[in-house]
């Protein structure tokens, strides 16, 4: 099996370009007006002995972010 090295090093810069956004997500966290979790949308009931949490906003935009990320890796490797 040979491995071609151009895509060896397109999955280098993606994987690299991935961590640079990680990183900049994580830094300006604190700075964000809403987080993950906590958003319009997500549906929270609380009892006097029974939480129910149920994220659905977040999921909504987590899977968006995900399948964006996906598409653009399919795209381009």
């Amino acid at each position: 099996m040979v491995i071609n090295m151009q895509f060896i090093g397109k999955f280098l810069i993606l994987f690299g370009i991935i961590l640079i956004v990680i990183g900049i997500i994580f830094y300006f966290s604190n700075k964000i007006p809403f987080k993950i979790g906590k958003l319009p949308g997500d549906i929270l009931i609380k009892k006097e002995n029974f939480t129910f949490y149920f994220p659905l906003t977040s999921a909504i935009l987590i899977s968006i972010i995900l399948n964006g990320i996906f598409w653009f890796i399919k795209r381009f490797l």
